[in-house]
């Protein structure tokens, strides 16, 4: 993120240097090119160097997966949603993807790439919902807005859904899983991909890897600090899906996490919270990769690596096969 190229690089090098391997370094500098040195850009301005760079990252679309936008009708606004399906398939279930870029950055054409790939790698539909950013729009609307897209997938579609998310998109990935856990048409299982889900800042990777390359603790506060109204309750699960008290009844859990980078603790937190209420939950620490890797997934293999097994995973919860 942008806060990121705040620490010397020569820091984050020396630290890292036995983890990070030179192409996901070429990856991390890539990153970091597009954002200048100095902190305090307008949010506007922000916006437009992420999108910029996400169309320069953007690995094309797969043959044979189409899209088409539209919009949901929820509380007096429009949600954009984008729709992808493989040509001349029935898909078996829907993907609702919830796009990263810490609740103020992001939308429907940064993570396009990503979703046409879960498309064609899982024969799914996908289902990506540009939900309302923050500092305009503060908590709850982002979550408002999540829950509002998988109410109108779970009314329209008829097929198994599959929440999906990755960085501030696995919180909200979350958050609809617990509040939705009774719907009658609940998710099938949930896939979250390096997840903000407001653990313990003070334990575990958030120590270990306040410093990290990309996401840094200091991005973390900012970027919950930003969403925040002055009356947020710190214990709202709906903010914070590790603040819940009930872990019962979710769906199938997978997350996936990056070795070197401070959210790691919560997959692990979220995946015992979840075993301990009886329920069934994966976590998976991928070694040596730093947050944000599924843009690094055509250039450096582990990164690849882990993309497959995410789509794999997805494609597992969709179809029941979760043993």
């Amino acid at each position: 993120m942008a806060t990121d190229v705040d620490q010397p690089a020569t820091t984050k090098r020396a630290k890292y240097a036995r983890l990070i391997e030179p192409a996901l370094w070429a990856y991390i500098d890539r990153v970091n090119a597009w954002f200048p040195p100095e902190m305090g850009l307008p949010v506007d301005k922000q916006r437009a160097i992420y999108d910029a760079m996400c169309r320069a990252f953007h690995e094309g679309t797969p043959a044979g997966v189409e899209a088409s936008d539209g919009t949901v009708a929820a509380g007096g606004h429009a949600i954009p949603i984008r729709h992808y399906q493989l040509a001349g398939k029935a898909p078996q279930a829907t993907v609702v993807y919830y796009h990263g870029g810490g609740f103020v950055l992001g939308g429907l054409d940064s993570h396009d790439d990503i979703c046409a790939e879960i498309c064609a790698g899982t024969g799914f539909a996908v289902l990506s919902a540009d939900y309302r950013l923050a500092p305009e729009h503060l908590h709850p609307a982002a979550f408002d807005d999540a829950l509002a897209v998988f109410e109108w997938a779970a009314a329209s579609s008829g097929l198994p859904i599959v929440l999906c998310g990755e960085s501030a998109g696995g919180n909200l990935a979350a958050a609809v899983a617990q509040a939705a856990r009774h719907h009658p048409r609940h998710a099938v299982g949930q896939v979250l991909i390096y997840p903000e889900l407001g653990g313990d800042k003070c334990a575990g990777s958030y120590v270990e890897h306040a410093e990290a390359p990309l996401l840094t603790l200091p991005d973390i506060e900012f970027y919950r600090q930003v969403r925040s109204g002055k009356a947020q309750s710190p214990d709202d699960p709906t903010f914070s899906p590790l603040r819940d008290t009930d872990f019962s009844s979710l769906p199938p859990t997978v997350v996936v996490t990056a070795q070197c980078d401070p959210l790691s603790s919560d997959g692990e937190a979220y995946r015992d919270r979840i075993l301990a209420a009886g329920g069934r939950a994966w976590w998976h620490e991928e070694p040596r990769l730093v947050h944000s890797f599924l843009r690094a997934r055509k250039t450096v293999p582990r990164a690849g690596e882990a993309f497959t097994r995410i789509v794999a995973a997805i494609a597992t919860l969709g179809n029941g096969d979760w043993p």
